[in-house]
């Protein structure tokens, strides 16, 4: 199977991308979701189960080790954040709305 142009990683993109894979970034990920009280720090949502959230570098590292390992450049967004508004900002677009648990838009 082919992989579609947009989709593939550059060469520095898949070097990096074994990091995750690693004790380190997970003991690193564990320490970002407890810290931030396993809740979304764009729309507040508290989630329990952890595989639903995702420690989101603030800004993207793009291979800079110490920017990657940085625990202030990282935060915990649930899923439906870090997909939609937070993926879509990085690849140039506007970002999706997003809205709280009260169901308001924030930003």
């Amino acid at each position: 199977m082919t992989r579609n142009s947009r989709n593939q990683r550059s060469p520095e993109a898949e070097a990096y991308r074994k990091l995750y894979k690693t004790k380190r970034w997970a003991e690193l990920r564990w320490s970002v979701l407890t810290r931030d009280g396993f809740t979304c720090q764009r729309c507040g949502k508290l989630e329990a189960k952890t595989s639903n959230l995702v420690a989101d570098h603030k800004s993207p590292h793009k291979g800079d080790l110490a920017l990657f390992w940085d625990a202030g450049n990282i935060e915990c967004l649930c899923r439906a954040c870090h997909t939609g508004h937070k993926q879509s900002i990085e690849r140039g677009g506007r970002g999706r709305p997003i809205f709280g648990t009260d169901g308001w838009p924030i930003d």
